[in-house]
């Protein structure tokens, strides 16, 4: 008896130790896992309630404050989508690539390789191709919105209650629209034979009634003018011809806009890169030897010199100095009177690729290729004792393009590495910035339509991104027709009256030898 009772309390003893060890590593689990899990979920539920509270208070100050909201939770959505995929990934085999539709691993050889075509390049560009033509199908669906939750009935909706003011309803309705542009491609009447010629170049004058076209073909390039009749309102649609009179040369244009030496955008300024022995030239072309060849248009040429390569060039229209024009070249800056000749010559510190005038005072802004973005008051350096740099403010990455909004205090300003920032020139400090844009070494434009309160750029990767001017928030990404490459990239020109007043809006779209017009409708 006494020997069962010790073999019963033996096994309590053993269960109990069992028991007690389950315990003990059940709570050590739990401090290893469930306690980091609980802290996390205690951070990120505090984050959430500040964030909830921050949204809450600036909501009594701005009516719009429901819009961030919906962009933030539908962001937060995806990203949580996001993360569970890539938890749920497969391991990465040094060496391997793991295709999910085949669900097995291929072996990867680095560089190009004709025995074995499987590259992470060739990966990456059939995944690129895979997402643009599944972004044009897309595209060519109704119903697209600007914001996420975000459509005409809730406008007005918002606007019937009170909860909108008349500022932002406008606002918002016109980022619908123009998030709601569908592509039409335009045929171009033009009596060149040679019509398979790829655009380079395009860039509208002030009325957006033409537009200056640079073309490439076998034979060269071609410097033309398009002019645009935008007054069929029944189609939305509008015509497009071209000048018979081209400009042809081997010469590569590095840089052209628009000057109104006689009148409104009477001349074309057209910077030309050298090749071998010759060196580059500046011209300052009548815009009506384009349309006929009359020698004595030719003979009305103004300022055609030569100089080193010019990387920019922009026109002046304040009345202190409505006819000069600017050059930005190699490590100096010329500023030459379109009258009588006299130039100035100012020297940097490196490559100026951008620039433009402000139109209130003759200050020139340059971008250059060391990221600095400086200013000059041109009426400064002809007196003596005077410093003629300005404002200075700096980028990462070379300066592509500048923009001066028409509060000449704000600049916005886009660089190689696709930082696109709204610069405020009296603290010289980034208050916006505007994401999403691609670029890694090219030489790309920005557009600002600020009546329409939109910001346009084409990046490298041959999308076009439409930003509100106002927040940054990105209304719509346009995938190129064709697949992607550096001789695909579109050049692109938007206004609200295309071919002039009167005309239909839209965005104009240059894409190899096609031109594309997206539409929409001025009323609503």
């Amino acid at each position: 008896m006494a020997k069962f009772l010790t073999s019963q309390v033996h096994g309590r003893l053993l269960s109990n130790e069992g028991v007690t060890e389950m315990k003990r590593n059940k709570w050590h689990g739990g401090s290893q896992f469930g306690w980091q899990d609980r802290q996390r979920h205690r951070s990120r539920r505090h984050r959430e309630h500040n964030s909830r509270l921050s949204r809450e208070w600036s909501q009594r100050s701005d009516p719009d404050s429901s819009l961030s909201e919906l962009s933030e939770q539908n962001s937060s959505a995806a990203e949580s989508t996001s993360s569970a995929s890539k938890s749920t990934d497969v391991p990465e085999l040094p060496g391997f690539y793991y295709d999910q539709k085949k669900d097995r691993y291929f072996r990867l050889l680095p560089g190009h390789n004709n025995c074995n075509p499987l590259t992470w390049e060739a990966i990456k560009q059939r995944d690129m191709e895979e997402k643009r033509l599944k972004m044009l199908e897309e595209d060519a669906k109704t119903g697209r919105v600007a914001r996420m939750g975000m459509d005409f009935t809730m406008l007005l909706q918002k606007r019937h209650f009170g909860l909108m003011n008349s500022a932002s309803y406008l606002r918002l309705a016109q980022e619908l629209k123009v998030s709601g542009m569908r592509r039409n491609k335009l045929e171009v009447h033009s009596a060149d034979s040679s019509s398979k010629s790829s655009f380079k170049m395009i860039l509208a004058d002030t009325n957006c009634e033409r537009i200056f076209a640079v073309k490439n073909d076998e034979t060269g390039y071609k410097y033309g003018i398009l002019n645009l009749d935008g007054h069929k309102k029944e189609s939305r649609l509008i015509s497009v011809d071209m000048c018979d009179n081209l400009y042809f040369t081997h010469r590569k244009g590095t840089s052209i806009c628009w000057a109104s030496l006689s009148g409104r955008d009477s001349h074309v300024l057209l910077c030309l890169s050298g090749h071998a022995d010759i060196p580059g030239c500046i011209s300052l072309l009548p815009a009506s030897i384009f349309r006929n060849s009359n020698s004595e248009d030719h003979l009305s040429m103004q300022c055609n010199f030569r100089s080193s390569t010019v990387w920019s060039c922009a026109w002046c229209f304040n009345p202190q100095a409505d006819k000069c024009f600017s050059t930005g070249l190699l490590y100096c800056v010329f500023v030459t009177d379109a009258v009588t000749g006299q130039k100035q010559t100012f020297s940097t510190n490196s490559s100026v690729l951008a620039q433009q005038f402000a139109r209130r005072v003759p200050v020139l802004y340059n971008g250059c290729r060391s990221g600095e973005i400086f200013s000059i008051d041109i009426r400064q350096r002809m007196t003596k004792g005077l410093s003629w740099r300005g404002t200075t403010i700096s980028h990462n990455s070379a300066v592509t393009s500048i923009r001066l909004l028409q509060d000449e205090n704000y600049l916005i300003a886009a660089d190689m590495i696709g930082k696109i920032k709204l610069w405020d020139l009296r603290i010289a400090r980034c208050i916006k910035q505007y994401e999403g844009h691609h670029n890694e070494y090219a030489y790309l434009p920005i557009h600002v339509h600020e009546e329409e309160g939109i910001l346009l750029a084409v990046g490298q990767d041959c999308y076009t991104r439409i930003w509100s001017l106002r927040d940054g928030c990105l209304l719509r990404t346009i995938p190129s027709p064709y697949s992607a490459s550096n001789d695909s990239i579109p050049n692109i020109a938007f206004s609200s009256q295309l071919g002039g007043r009167g005309g239909v809006p839209g965005l104009l779209m240059a894409v190899r030898h096609d031109l594309y017009h997206f539409s929409y409708s001025s009323n609503h």
